[in-house]
């Protein structure tokens, strides 16, 4: 590990929120270990502009100063910094290593006041502390001694939850080879005791953004999967709370090929999770939603019944007319169909790839669709959808018997959730079925055994 320091100024724009935001990316392969307050001052050796405002910061990392002096020219352009060849412009974000491991790199340092100002304040050790002409300590913001939330509250109830809800990011995971970005909603809670008015809910979005930082963008094998329980983990440090609550919907596609013409297509799906932290550990449920359609096999059966009569009215004898019936898939109505699968290990959240998981659930539905179809194509998911006809209550038991088998080699303590939605085309209303509980709960009852209630899904991420 390296121990950097470095010299960040800007002054276009908002320049404490440009300093403030290239802050945050160092974070990102760095870990902080010291900032210095505000320094502002004039415009210097040449440069023009407005007044400059500085900070130092102290950093360990992994890089070299020519990997770091990258990573800061990455950080600058995602900040806003333009590639503008007039030397000493005015610039929104400017990032110098000012010194490496021990040693000062700059020979001017001196000659830079706005530099050795802030970085005196945080390593003595490197420039002496006095009073640098035309410098002066800015506060870095506006502080309050009032903590409203850690207050009691007018009524002492405590509460289950307390957090966000619908807070967005785009989120690009995975290796080199299968990157892929997702579009996600967070909703993040925690348990608030009966002495607190509330929780900080500022708290969760940095929590957020630096726990993605730490699980996926330092990993370069990095598992969505693995998001959820670390963002929660990190809630009940953060809040000090008993327990804490992650749910993510995240939207993303997959590359997929109509089924007779071979076109490609997009098709999207959504990543579900659901992880439940206390102080001991986390428990996460992974898995995906999926649409497809499903065929009705009662109003299916009703038509069959009735065309063999019409058969046998025409002419035709019992054998004909039932081998004329099993050849042709008999009409009946439709139901465009949501299914969705969660699948959880005590210990190991990526154990599931959410790929086998969106099959399974599509695999459940009379017949998977897609977003483009030409005419062979709608043939072919018609004719597979008349040709196995499910209730919603089938999909759900299908689902789960898929998991048990494609995660065969999970103990009895591995957890699985599916849920079947239909929306009915001929009615009015619509139609749901869901099934839960352990692998061992569900085996036994495969057995023929007799469960009295399974672990619902709450209680299974409590470990209870």
């Amino acid at each position: 590990m390296h121990e950097v320091y470095a010299g960040i100024g800007s002054n276009l724009g908002d320049r404490q929120a440009n300093i403030l935001a290239a802050l945050q990316r160092l974070r990102a392969r760095c870990e902080v270990t010291a900032v210095s307050a505000f320094y502002a001052s004039p415009p210097a050796g040449g440069a023009t502009g407005p007044e400059y405002l500085n900070l130092a910061v102290a950093v360990r990392t992994p890089l070299d100063r020519d990997a770091f002096e990258a990573f800061a020219r990455a950080i600058e352009a995602a900040v806003g910094r333009s590639t503008s060849s007039i030397r000493l412009a005015p610039r929104p974000i400017d990032i110098d290593v000012l010194a490496i491991d021990g040693q000062v790199v700059r020979d001017d340092l001196e000659d830079r006041p706005y530099d050795a100002a802030p970085l005196a304040e945080i390593a003595p050790h490197l420039v002496r502390r006095r009073a640098f002409e035309f410098v002066r300590r800015v506060e870095r913001s506006l502080h309050f001694s009032i903590d409203r939330q850690s207050l009691a509250p007018d009524v002492a109830i405590s509460l289950e939850r307390a957090g966000v809800r619908s807070v967005r990011r785009t989120i690009v995971s995975g290796s080199d080879a299968n990157l892929r970005a997702y579009d996600a909603e967070f909703s993040m809670s925690n348990a608030l005791g009966p002495n607190l008015a509330g929780a900080h809910m500022s708290r969760y979005s940095e929590i957020l953004a630096d726990t993605i930082d730490t699980c996926l963008r330092d990993d370069p094998n990095g598992s969505l999967a693995h998001l959820p329980g670390s963002i929660a983990r990190a809630i009940v440090v953060a809040q000090d709370a008993p327990h804490a609550e992650v749910r993510v919907r995240a939207s993303f596609g997959l590359e997929r090929w109509t089924p007779v013409s071979a076109l490609p297509t997009e098709e999207r799906y959504t990543f579900l999770a659901i992880a439940y932290a206390t102080p001991n550990g986390s428990r996460t449920l992974v898995g995906a939603e999926a649409f497809g359609m499903t065929a009705c096999p009662c109003a299916q059966e009703m038509m069959r019944e009735r065309s063999e009569r019409k058969l046998r009215e025409a002419g035709f004898d019992a054998g004909a007319a039932a081998r004329a019936l099993d050849a042709i898939p008999q009409a009946t109505h439709n139901q465009r169909s949501r299914g969705s699968l969660l699948v959880g290990h005590p210990a190991k959240p990526q154990t599931v790839a959410v790929e086998d998981v969106i099959e399974i659930v599509e695999n459940a539905m009379s017949s998977e669709t897609y977003g483009l179809l030409k005419r062979p194509d709608e043939f072919f998911v018609v004719s597979k959808a008349h040709s196995r006809p499910r209730f919603v209550e089938d999909a759900a038991r299908a689902m789960l018997a898929a998991t048990l088998d494609m995660y065969g080699d999970l103990g009895d303590d591995a957890y699985v959730s599916a849920r079947q939605v239909n929306d009915e085309s001929i009615h009015k209303h619509d139609a749901f079925a869901q099934g839960f509980g352990t692998f061992g709960e569900l085996r036994a009852e495969l057995r023929g055994e007799t469960i009295a209630e399974r672990t619902r899904p709450s209680q299974w991420l409590r470990g209870s």
